[in-house]
């Protein structure tokens, strides 16, 4: 269900209190295992992990206002639901993901775009904190762009010449990213540095 809460602390005080500590429990398990380029905020409803404006200024293709959503955790009418775009939108990692979840013994409810679970036992939480530490957001932008580029499209979804045009963007766009998120560790590493001192 689509939540008009603006924030998360918000979002979690609505919710029953059975949903809450489900939604709270995989909620510590994606904030143990995120990547510190992504932010945590409300998303179309839900609490949304996206790469943010600052590192993606270019932001979702469709909605260029938004930042790039890499997952999202939201309290349905019949269960609890965990989105996992990285998971969704490779191929090799649906494979891993997959494979990983059955080793659990637990069932997987795998719909077309998330997992679902009535109870938090039924979720196999290893397997879904590895997927999102699997995906920091430097490597979850450079697919983004690539499976857009397979499309014709470039990093703001419009279309580009087929062929090399696309994968001379693509290279591009995945430098420049490279360049901007080096650039921060290293000030964040400066800054830790300088306030050991």
């Amino acid at each position: 269900m689509k939540s008009k809460a603006t924030t998360v602390k918000e979002y979690l005080a609505s919710l029953p209190e059975d949903r809450r500590k489900g939604i709270e429990v995989v909620r510590k398990v994606i904030l143990k295992n995120l990547d510190k380029h992504y932010e945590e905020s409300m998303l179309w409803g839900m609490i949304g992990y996206a790469v943010p404006h600052r590192v993606w200024p270019t932001g979702y293709h469709c909605d260029p206002s938004k930042p790039l959503m890499m997952a999202a955790l939201s309290s349905q009418k019949n269960n609890l639901s965990v989105y996992l775009m990285s998971v969704y939108s490779d191929k090799a990692e649906r494979a891993w993901f997959q494979k990983a979840w059955a080793k659990t013994g637990k069932k997987l409810n795998m719909g077309g775009c998330c997992i679902r679970f009535t109870k938090v036992d039924d979720a196999a939480l290893d397997v879904i904190g590895e997927a999102i530490r699997r995906t920091p957001a430097k490597a979850y932008v450079e697919n983004y762009v690539k499976t857009l580029a397979s499309t014709g499209r470039g990093p703001d979804g419009k279309k580009i010449k087929p062929g090399a045009a696309a994968k001379k963007v693509a290279k591009k766009v995945t430098k420049k990213i490279t360049k901007k998120i080096t650039k921060k560790v290293a000030k964040r590493a400066t800054r830790n540095a300088n306030s050991a001192s």
